[in-house]
Formats: C-alpha cells, structure tokens, sequence
C-alpha cells in the first residue's frame, strides 16, 4: 500500500472521468478495478467519486455536451493558488476553459487548453485533498503527457506550475522528461511526433496498476471495452493501452 500524506505543488492531484454513459463507466471500473462509488450532494448535478479502500480515487461526471471528441479521463495538477495558476497560465499563451471557482468548502479548481492543445484541470484542495493511494493496484501508477510540442509544453509546465524536470531521453526517436520533486518521480511528458499521427491531439494518459496485466487485458473486453496496444514488457514494466465500454482511453502498467 503506498499513501500519499502530501502531493507537490505542480503534481497530478485528482483524476476525473468524463463519461456519456455514467452507469456503464461505473460498472466497467468497479469490476475491472475493484472500486466502489460515493454518490455527491444533489448540488452536484450526479457527479460521483470513485473508492478506492474507502477513500478517494477518482470523480466522474456527465459528459457536457459542449465537449469535443471521445469520453475522456483528465488529470487535474496541484496548485497553492488556482486564480494565480490560472493567470500565469493565460500569459503564457493557455485559454481558459473553466475559470478558477470554488467547490463548496472542497477547494478551487480551473480547466485550461495549454498550448500544444491538451486539456489539464488545476485544483487548490482545501477539504478535499486529492487522491491518496497511489502507486498499488488499483490506483494511479503513473501520468504522462503526449504533446506534439515537446519543448514549449515543458516551459510551459516549468514556468505556470514550477515543475523541477529531468531528461530521461533526448535522442530523435525518443525525448522524454520527467517531474521530479527530490527522489519522488511525479509524471512524465513525451514527444508524441514520432509515433502519433498528426491529427491526433496532444493529451495526458493515466496509467493504473493491476497485479495481472493479461488477466486484466482480458477483463477490459469481457467489459465491453477493446485492447488498443496488447500487453507487452517494457524496462518499467508491463504495460497495455485500452479503451473503456464508452470509448475513454486509459493505460494499465503491472510493475
């Protein structure tokens, strides 16, 4: 079990499923996860909490109708001020999709289109921290952003959340850093332009770990959802991309 007692300003905070089918989503990951869910206050228009152990996974929502493209997962980003974040994010180039608000006594939050075109929610947590468990099956294991503008997108994330960052790889068939806070490794942004089509937009992926990966790969299509890159060993593990039972893409890694 791996308990986060804080998350570092700049860090995935909260992740948060935006689904046409809310009844669906919610049985596909509570049977291939093992979650439960936690329905909101009615203020809430049906947004629902995912559990992990009892705590705090996860969120889901209505898919709004003026949002584009597939049900997606998105990644919210700690920030110590959201109406500030929000601000350095507009000056360096970001538009704001949600502008920063309260949530109740929960904390503030904020939804931003950065430069390179990806979507990322900023959350200044006051009653509600984010998610804990992190790192053991069921929960969280990784996040990484796939942009088609390497270099600007780590300015950006350097300059509008103070992300410290490490170059694991910088050749032309592989650039990839990482976040780093001390001997903590948080997240991760890769150049997606040698292996993403170029019409496909620049956007974070979740990984969750299971304890099975090909029993796991399994159980997503029993579910109703489809294998998009088969299970295969990788030097951080065994890691698979999927698409849930309404289309909303996810990864799982087995460490």
């Amino acid at each position: 079990m791996a308990l986060r007692t804080d998350t570092p300003m700049g860090a995935p905070i909260w992740i948060e499923l935006s689904s046409s089918d809310m009844e669906a989503s919610h049985s596909f990951y509570t049977e291939l996860l093992g979650w439960e869910t936690e329905p909101s206050p009615s203020e809430f228009h049906g947004y629902t909490n995912f559990l992990h152990d009892g705590a705090r996974i996860a969120g889901s929502m209505i898919k709004p109708d003026e949002q584009p493209g597939p049900d997606s997962w998105f990644v919210y980003l700690a920030s110590a001020d959201c109406a500030a974040t929000v601000d350095k994010a507009v000056a360096a180039g970001a538009q704001v999709l949600v502008p920063a608000m309260d949530v109740l006594d929960l904390g503030r939050m904020a939804f931003l289109m950065t430069p390179d075109q990806s979507i990322v929610g900023v959350w200044e947590p006051n009653s509600h921290p984010g998610f804990s468990h992190i790192d053991e099956p069921g929960a969280p294991g990784w996040f990484e952003l796939h942009t088609m503008d390497y270099d600007n997108s780590l300015a950006f994330y350097r300059n509008v959340f103070g992300w410290t960052t490490d170059v694991m790889s910088d050749s032309a068939e592989f650039r990839y850093s990482r976040l780093i806070e001390g001997d903590r490794l948080l997240a991760g942004i890769i150049d997606a332009k040698p292996h993403m089509a170029p019409e496909f937009p620049s956007h974070w992926e979740i990984y969750f770990e299971v304890t099975d990966m090909d029993a796991a790969s399994a159980k997503v299509v029993e579910l109703g959802g489809q294998v998009l890159m088969p299970p295969h060993d990788s030097p951080f593990g065994r890691l698979g991309l999927f698409a849930d039972c309404t289309g909303a893409l996810f990864k799982l890694m087995q460490r």
